[in-house]
């Protein structure tokens, strides 16, 4: 009820803004964004935007949860490699919507940039976050499991990896987010679908109210999918 109450007190808003300045501006009213969004999903022209982008994002991001988690634990584990760090710390500050240009002249136009974009913006806060809680292990872990002459396979998966775990899906919740909107960056200059490109294409058209629901979808989509791994996390770490 309280969630209705606040899409509802948005909607009035949005409304009071519009009657505001719809005089100089093209702001389309919430009926015609209302009837735009029906249009979309009554013709089906947005059900394959949404796939694409969330085909890409889940693409990208189990890439990014793969190599950061495996580089974050083997980094803390080993000092001698944090060295190589500095790197990552070098190109961590840049936006993912800078590499677009490499992209799309090193893969072409199509999946295969955006996957890599979503990479990028998913990367960084996985292994960050993996890297910080593994490196945060008390050293009574690694002293016992010195003394029972525990394997470094056995110490990574039975150890290591469930110690950083909390850290791991924090670092997800952020590196989806991040992946989230890297694709629609990247759709909307380096794709030929997806709501990034759904956007675009609508913004070209001028169909603001079309636009309009692109941005709310990539909105509501993204609270799901952190609300998804909310739920999951809440389920694993049960125990903490």
């Amino acid at each position: 009820m309280r969630r209705l109450l606040l899409i509802a007190g948005g909607l009035f808003a949005y409304q009071a803004i519009y009657l505001l300045v719809r005089i100089n501006t093209g702001l389309p009213s919430v009926h015609q964004i209302i009837f735009a969004f029906w249009d979309s999903i009554s013709h089906g022209e947005i059900y394959f935007d949404i796939f694409a982008s969330l085909s890409r994002v889940l693409v990208g991001v189990g890439i990014a949860s793969v190599i950061g988690v495996f580089l974050g634990l083997l980094f803390a584990y080993y000092k001698r490699l944090s060295i190589i760090s500095f790197y990552i710390d070098i190109l961590k500050p840049i936006p993912p919507i800078a590499w677009i240009p490499i992209a799309i002249i090193m893969f072409g136009l199509g999946d295969i940039s955006s996957y890599f974009i979503v990479f990028l913006g998913s990367f960084f806060p996985i292994f960050s976050s993996t890297y910080f809680g593994a490196k945060s292990i008390p050293l009574i872990y690694k002293n016992c499991a010195s003394s029972f002459e525990i394997d470094i396979n056995t110490f990574f998966l039975r150890i290591l990896f469930p110690y950083s775990l909390p850290y791991i899906l924090n670092g997800l919740k952020i590196g989806v987010g991040m992946g989230w909107m890297s694709v629609v960056a990247s759709e909307m200059i380096g794709a030929q679908s997806g709501l990034g490109y759904f956007i675009q294409m609508n913004r070209l058209l001028l169909q603001t109210d079309k636009v309009i629901v692109g941005m709310l979808l990539i909105g509501t989509i993204g609270y799901i999918l952190q609300r998804t791994i909310q739920y999951f996390e809440s389920k694993i770490l049960s125990w903490k």
